[in-house]
Order: structure tokens, then sequence, then C-alpha cells
């Protein structure tokens, strides 16, 4: 599987999916620009004796992205999305797309591909969203779960 994190902002949470990444052999893709150096020492300090074990990709777009990938499912993950995480059957190449912290998915991106859009169900009112690590977490677990934890034990 794959997780894209679009602009990411903080560094500890792009850390500490660096290091559900590691743990579940996802490849990580990031897109810039980051609002964090890689070599920060809040993010290797989030992910610090994982780094060697996560397959990090760096693009300077989205659009790089899905030209470099274009026979596989994307997935986007906002508040706005039209489907809860676990109504879609996910395969090992999927990807996940995470928007920053802040504000998320740009509109656009969410517009030109309102029919992959996923959400977390939240109690309404409650909070804007999810933290992003915590997000990336539950929503691979789930897929990894629909296709027997492939090469976890």
């Amino acid at each position: 599987m794959h997780v894209v994190l679009v602009e990411p902002e903080i560094p500890a949470n792009t850390g500490n999916i660096a290091r559900t990444c590691a743990a579940t052999g996802t490849i990580l893709h990031l897109v810039r620009p980051l609002g964090f150096s890689t070599d920060d020492r809040h993010l290797k300090r989030a992910g610090l004796d994982y780094w060697y074990l996560v397959e990090i990709h760096y693009h300077d777009s989205f659009e790089e992205v899905r030209r470099m990938y274009p026979r596989n499912r994307f997935y986007f993950l906002t508040t706005r999305g039209i489907r809860f995480y676990n109504e879609v059957e996910y395969g090992p190449d999927d990807f996940l797309v995470f928007g920053k912290e802040t504000r998320g998915l740009p509109a656009d991106l969410i517009s030109a591909n309102r029919e992959f859009t996923l959400r977390i169900p939240m109690r309404e009112g409650s909070t804007r969203s999810l933290n992003l690590a915590n997000s990336v977490a539950l929503v691979l677990y789930e897929a990894l779960r629909q296709q027997g934890f492939p090469g976890l034990r």
C-alpha cells in the first residue's frame, strides 16, 4: 500500500506516520512543499529508529504522483468524503491520500476526485478532524485488515 501526505506541516505527525509505514511495510510519499525539513530533529525523534525501514518518495506536486502511478487507485481522505473509509475494498497497490493538518486536501483535488473521497465518522460538532497520524493509522490498518494483514504477524 501507499500513503501520500500532501504538504504536511507538523514534523511529529510525519514522523509518527513514517513509523506506522515502517511497521506495515507501506510506502510513504511526501508531496512538497513540506512545512519542515526532513532533517528536523522533531521529525527524526518521532520515528528515529525506523527511518531506515521506510521507503519514502518525495514529489514536487500531487500531479507528479498521479503521473508516476497512472493505473493505481487513489482514495482521498477528507471530512467532506462521500463514503466512510470502511465502505470500500482496498487493494495492495492502492494509495491513501491525506492533506495538510491545518486545511486538509485542496478543494480542487477533492472536487476532481469526488467519487473516491472517504471520511472517518465523527460525532457532529465534536472536532474539526482527527489528528493526521491517527487518521492514517486508522484507515491504513483497515485496508490491511481487509487484505489479511499481508506480511504482518
